[in-house]
């Protein structure tokens, strides 16, 4: 099966997270998918938990993908990055502004050699403007966006989330960016450039807040798990000790809930027609759901949420998620071989394509274990390989 990416060849000169995963996802339905690593390693693989010294995240993060190490900053790795950009579709890099062309890879000159290439640049404020040469991380996109200050406790401090949420938006921006590159290139036959800030994506699914502010100058303020548009709409303790969320979006949905818990005189209320007003009546309402959850275990809530047809789900750690029946008939998680650790599970493919479904060919391989073949692809014979070892230019 011919996969909707083949044929596409993509250089990752990224390190850790988001232009890195927007790799990653191309990969997933066919590009090939070649890593430029310094001789020491791309930091993702340092990062977060490790079996016997091989970093799990970098399994999922560098899936399809083939590691070739490359000194960018040296004249022997810039001239084969040369000769690789020359063949290649899109370029995935987060330097600071201003790397590249420094060592003369700018987009100009890589334009010169390839008028078809997408160069594709993720960082953390952009391109230009006052703030575009600072280091630049998700952490700082979910606090300047506005994420920060309405995530958490009431009585709280601002809360950043636990994993790179910022990252992961700009990924799948950057994967879309591209792809409409790509399609551009399809009618006019050129590449183009992609200025890609992290700070951005992230205010988008923020939400109404910014037009809130400007038309009504109001401020969304942290409320917890609850939410200003819509109540019921929280986390509630079951009397086993577990932890289910309640979603009441829609009118009919929430009627359910309350004919379900045994308040229906709730919905007699003038306000309860409303989701803004239900979200004003949040403690009264929560009072109630809450106190019919307290009774019941965790399955006897969701086996009744059922039955009502409202929305309720158990709170899951990844332990839950990689038994949950759903999941597992999506095929949300699968098993791969590994060379290092034998057999891992990671997450499958964001969605199913009817005909061309895509697929993870392997996972993340060891630093530089595809050096030799990919630069022989490029003219650097055996001679060439040691010297540029011997140099410190590749590993």
């Amino acid at each position: 099966m011919i996969q909707p990416l083949a044929g596409v060849r993509v250089l990752d000169v990224a390190t850790l997270f988001a232009g890195p995963l927007a790799a990653t996802l191309l990969a997933d339905f066919g590009a090939d998918v070649v890593k430029i690593e310094h001789p020491n390693g791309d930091p993702v693989r340092g990062h977060g938990a490790q079996r016997d010294g091989v970093g799990l995240w970098w399994k999922m993060l560098g899936r399809g993908k083939k590691s070739v190490t490359l000194y960018l900053g040296a004249p022997q790795g810039q001239e084969i990055f040369r000769r690789m950009v020359a063949e290649t579709d899109v370029v995935i890099e987060n330097f600071r502004p201003g790397t590249l062309e420094r060592w003369g890879l700018g987009y100009p000159e890589l334009r010169a050699l390839n008028p078809r290439l997408i160069l594709a640049r993720v960082t953390g404020f952009g391109q230009f403007g006052p703030y575009a040469r600072r280091p630049g991380f998700g952490t700082l996109a979910e606090a300047m966006s506005g994420f920060a200050a309405v995530t958490g406790e009431p009585d709280g401090p601002p809360t950043l989330p636990p994993f790179g949420l910022a990252d992961g938006i700009a990924a799948l921006t950057t994967a879309f960016a591209i792809m409409t590159a790509l399609r551009a290139r399809d009618r006019d036959g050129t590449g183009q450039q992609v200025d890609l800030a992290i700070i951005e994506p992230i205010l988008t699914l923020l939400g109404p807040q910014i037009i809130a502010y400007d038309q009504l100058g109001e401020l969304q303020p942290r409320m917890g798990n609850r939410s200003s548009n819509n109540a019921p709409r929280n986390t509630y303790r079951t009397a086993d000790g577990g932890w289910v969320a309640v979603s009441a979006s829609a009118q009919s949905v929430a009627e359910r809930v309350l004919w379900l818990v045994g308040r229906p005189d709730l919905i007699e209320q003038q306000w309860f027609a409303s989701g803004t007003e239900r979200a004003r009546h949040a403690d009264e309402l929560d009072a109630a759901v809450g106190g019919w959850i307290g009774r019941h275990s965790t399955e006897e809530v969701v086996r009744a949420f059922e039955k009502a047809e409202a929305a309720v789900a158990p709170i899951y750690t990844a332990a839950d998620v990689l038994t949950d029946p759903q999941f597992r008939a999506l095929g949300s998680i699968i098993t791969l071989p590994d060379a290092e650790l034998g057999s891992v599970r990671m997450q499958n493919i964001l969605f199913r394509l009817s005909e061309t479904p895509g697929a993870i060919r392997w996972t993340g391989p060891p630093l530089g274990a595809h050096t030799d073949e990919v630069l022989q692809r490029y003219g650097v014979d055996r001679n060439e390989l040691a010297q540029l070892r011997a140099a410190g230019v590749i590993r």
